[in-house]
């Protein structure tokens, strides 16, 4: 890790405020909300927050760090939950003063977007061009383009449209010496060596800057039926699933599994939300099926749901009669995490399996956490039709929250083994960031990290960008 000397750093503090007048603060007020992550895991320090406007004062800043070395964090919504975005004495480079709309091209079905452009001001510039952008996420108001590219992310409709590296046609990124990479294509095609934009899809801002991007946009289905349905196990939801796929043709966008323990703490804990079936059953599923043609969808959501009844799939069901019911089924699913903080914390797991063997993964790593720790309480909630669960394990009713939250490390270390047995992933869509760089050493081979580490080498020498993350 590149550590600075307090010269090197003092002269680099001095040159980055004389190149960006007006687009820096030291103000202890002003810095604080970005200093600290959104559940409290993380607070950290800075001895400057750099706000550049330009792609060009990304390239004199990073250059001036690059010079010093000094090393930088990259920010963008500030919503990430692993805390690769929270520096400890790094220069704090916040993008979300990055917010020109550079172009939106129906005809390409592309549109290009500097990185603090937020996710929802993303799907609503696509709209208005009556085009789709599908990466939805409950952060989506805060989120940046930047942000969601550095990490990946993933959300609800991956199972149709894919990750954010699937949706990605073209990047701008500042190298880790200031240089400006210029990726920005419209094409779907580009077969002349190495696709040099993934290196930083999903590198957590260590291998330079994303400042623009261009972005695959898609047709707007015509119709879109949403439905809640309730379930007796988690295994009849993922034969639920197979019967959705087979009988839609492609049709279904999202299909997000949850656990009545979460729904009743999301009930609980959030105001306005109410209890969407009168069974009160052992498991939901929020389904979201799109068709291009109009009214196809609601015709196919009760075709799937009359047959799913009959074979004994489902025991319940609701199906959204009109924007409001479907905003607030979906509310239900988004407030799941919120609903689980007031509880006092646990262990969560933003892990992922094979399709076909979610439901006996739950069955085994819930067999083995409560074996380690009895009286724990298990929440399941996720996008179950890519594989991606969010699998928490919070304290029993009165137990002792600290006490509970000291095994935090054990306990995880049980799920993500588990996780290991079923060739999955410990970190599906959140990154590895502060959180999980250390512990995925657990998991990668040798090989997979000597590769990362020379990537690395090659393109940021110093390891000036985000030094405490990756490999």
């Amino acid at each position: 890790m590149t550590l600075s000397t307090p010269a090197a750093l003092s002269a680099a503090l001095e040159d980055l405020k004389a190149a960006l007048p007006g687009a820096w603060t030291q103000d202890a007020d002003d810095m604080a909300p970005w200093l600290t992550e959104w559940r409290g895991r993380w607070t950290g320090e800075t001895p400057i927050l750099l706000q550049p406007r330009t792609t060009e004062d990304v390239s004199t800043a990073v250059a001036i760090c690059a010079r010093h070395g000094v090393a930088i964090v990259t920010q963008g919504g500030g919503t990430g939950l692993v805390g690769g975005q929270i520096p400890f004495g790094e220069v704090l480079l916040s993008t979300r003063k990055l917010r020109t709309v550079r172009d939106v091209t129906p005809l390409d079905d592309a549109m290009t977007l500097e990185a603090g452009v937020t996710l929802l001001e993303a799907q609503q510039l696509a709209k208005e061009k009556d085009r789709f952008f599908p990466l939805s996420l409950a952060a989506e108001g805060s989120a940046t383009i930047g942000g969601v590219i550095s990490t990946n992310a993933g959300g609800t409709a991956v199972l149709r449209y894919g990750m954010m590296r699937d949706l990605v046609l073209g990047i701008e990124a500042v190298m880790p010496d200031g240089q400006v990479f210029n990726g920005l294509k419209r094409l779907r095609k580009d077969n002349t060596g190495y696709d040099l934009k993934q290196l930083f899809i999903g590198a957590e801002g260590t291998l330079g800057v994303v400042t623009a991007a261009t972005l695959k946009l898609f047709p707007i289905m015509r119709s879109r039926a949403t439905a809640i349905v309730g379930l007796d196990s988690h295994h009849a939801a993922v034969a639920l699933l197979a019967r959705a796929k087979a009988e839609t043709g492609g049709g279904v966008e999202a299909f997000e599994l949850m656990k009545r323990l979460g729904m009743a703490l999301v009930l609980k804990n959030i105001p306005d939300t109410r209890e969407p079936l009168e069974s009160t059953p052992a498991w939901y599923v929020l389904i979201e099926l799109t068709s291009g043609e109009p009214g196809g969808a609601d015709s196919a959501m009760e075709r799937l749901l009359t047959n799913a009844f009959e074979e004994g799939l489902i025991i319940d069901a609701a199906i959204a009669q009109n924007d409001a019911q479907k905003a607030a089924f979906w509310r239900l699913r988004e407030e799941h995490s919120a609903g689980l903080k007031p509880e006092g914390g646990g262990w969560k797991h933003d892990v992922s399996v094979p399709v076909s063997q979610i439901a006996d993964f739950i069955d085994e790593a819930t067999a083995a956490v409560e074996k380690f720790h009895p009286g724990c309480r298990v929440s399941v909630f996720g996008h179950v039709g890519d594989g991606n669960l969010h699998y928490d394990v919070i304290p029993g009713a009165g137990e002792d929250v600290p006490a509970f939250i000291a095994r935090w490390m054990e306990g995880s270390e049980i799920v993500h083994d588990v996780v290991a047995r079923y060739n999955g992933s410990i970190s599906a869509e959140h990154g590895l960031g502060r959180l999980k760089t250390d512990e995925a050493r657990r998991y990668k081979s040798p090989l997979e990290i000597a590769t990362m580490q020379a990537i690395r080498q090659a393109i940021d020498p110093q390891r000036i960008m985000n030094p405490a993350v990756l490999f």
